[in-house]
């Protein structure tokens, strides 16, 4: 089957968050299935600037959106049994940021038309093209208007991944003719409408053959007004043809028997080399040298919906009632990152706060912590708890989305369990339930062992989710 994957990040070229990782994983793990499978992004500049000279330049055309003629260069690479198509246009995507800036809109609307565009172009004509939030979800939209005119689109079907609905593509009631080159009666006929705005994620569902949410948890949370963030309607309206697929981890990428960032290399066989990495994250975070403290992690976007209420509401009691240390790297919301450095403050050597973002960083906490915690308000999938799991980090988290799928607590008197939960959204009870794991850590040591080499062997790879994929693209297919 011959797969399309449209995204506005994929790693190694572009990353802000989960689904650049997701992009960069799922169609590789499709092409080792036999799919022929291809994925077209932005060229933003640090892409260019970092790849450029791997990039085969292919051709040009021109971009027709609304009142607007646009150059789109091509490049291309090949790698991993996947072939990666980048899109150039240097006054939408050479900036310094992927997103952020007041004509998002725009620059996604010109990248989703030129996708559709490109269409016509490629050596072989996609069956499934597969797109992925907001960013890509015109796509859907423009083929289904294209095949009004051509028959060329008319077999063509299209899926959309909702990676977090809570972003879902606004912009102004003219937006159809003046921003995205289509009829005004996409807004008349409620497909694109929401609220008197266009809508992009809300036309993306309603118009594709299938729509995916990256966990079955967070697929069944869609259809209630807690966590659809006011799309709850149209999710019901799309119930039919709505999947949850869970999402996967490079288990290539995150290895901790293989990794040259880490301090030392480790397995769930020989385990020696962690407490290596422990004393190393100790002494580079500025806490305490301490073998027999537990580190507790938090690796996050410091927003709200992450659960951060909770930790700043319970932090300082914790640290008064345990001996644990405390690692945290994030950058976000001012109040979130002014109270933990404030944390860092009055707790020193004990809470140890980065402020920004590192790979290397990450890398280092998820093999030098103990405990991992993820306490969040939503979480469609989380990808962290499988990271922190496959380097032996036991994670801590409240049961949503897809950190219920994937997190199954700890229960003594069988010793069954990966981990730690709580269900209600409220602060004692998270901080009853680290409480818990740090007393397993140091009374049940041995028990501890089995919670944490259990997570270090399950199989958090794509190839049952690529199955599930091929399942839905099958399916949409042959309807």
């Amino acid at each position: 089957m011959n797969i399309l994957f449209v995204t506005s990040e994929a790693v190694p070229f572009s990353k802000t968050g989960g689904l650049a990782d997701v992009a960069g994983s799922l169609p590789q793990a499709l092409a080792a299935n036999g799919d022929e499978v291809s994925v077209v992004l932005p060229l933003y500049a640090p892409t260019a600037q970092k790849f450029g000279g791997e990039l085969e330049f292919l051709r040009y055309y021109y971009v027709r959106l609304a009142w607007r003629n646009l150059y789109c260069g091509v490049f291309t690479l090949r790698r991993d049994g996947v072939t990666y198509y980048f899109l150039d246009n240097e006054y939408y995507f050479k900036r310094e940021n992927f997103y952020g800036y007041f004509d998002d809109g725009e620059r996604f609307a010109f990248f989703s038309r030129a996708v559709v565009d490109l269409l016509e172009k490629l050596p072989q004509k996609p069956q499934v093209v597969h797109c992925n939030d907001w960013q890509s979800g015109l796509v859907p939209v423009y083929i289904r208007d294209e095949s009004a005119r051509s028959e060329f689109y008319r077999d063509i079907r299209t899926v959309i991944t909702v990676h977090n609905i809570e972003y879902q593509g606004r912009c102004g009631w003219d937006a159809p003719g003046e921003l995205l080159g289509l009829d005004p009666g996409w807004m008349h006929s409620g497909t694109l409408e929401y609220g008197g705005d266009v809508n992009i994620l809300k036309g993306a569902m309603l118009v594709s053959d299938a729509v995916t949410a990256v966990s079955p948890t967070y697929a069944q949370q869609l259809r209630s007004a807690e966590y659809a963030h006011g799309l709850e309607n149209v999710v019901e309206l799309c119930a039919d043809k709505l999947h949850g697929v869970l999402n996967g981890i490079d288990m290539v990428r995150y290895n901790p028997s293989k990794d040259t960032t880490i301090a030392k290399k480790y397995s769930f066989k020989k385990p020696e080399g962690k407490a290596e990495c422990k004393a190393h994250l100790q002494e580079k975070m500025g806490l305490n040298v301490d073998a027999e403290r537990p580190i507790i992690a938090m690796v996050s976007r410091l927003v709200t919906h992450k659960g951060l209420d909770l930790v700043c509401a319970m932090l300082d009691e914790l640290m008064a009632s345990t001996d644990a240390q405390f690692a945290i790297l994030g950058k976000g919301d001012a109040q979130y990152e002014e109270f933990f450095a404030g944390a860092q403050a009055r707790w020193p050597g004990r809470v140890a706060f980065y402020m920004g973002y590192s790979e290397e960083l990450s890398l280092e906490i998820y093999s030098g912590a103990d405990l991992f915690l993820m306490p969040s308000k939503s979480e469609p999938c989380g990808l962290s708890q499988l990271i922190a799991m496959r380097y032996g980090t036991v994670p801590i988290v409240r049961e949503t989305g897809g950190l219920r799928d994937t997190v199954h607590a700890y229960e003594a008197p069988t010793g069954k369990g990966n981990g730690f939960s709580f269900a209600a959204y409220n602060a004692h009870d998270m901080a009853y339930v680290v409480r818990e794991a740090v007393a397993l850590y140091h009374d049940n040591p041995e028990a501890f062992k089995k919670i944490r080499n259990r997570g270090m062997m399950q199989d958090f790879s794509w190839k049952a989710s690529a199955v599930k994929y091929h399942e839905i693209y099958e399916k949409i297919c042959n309807s």
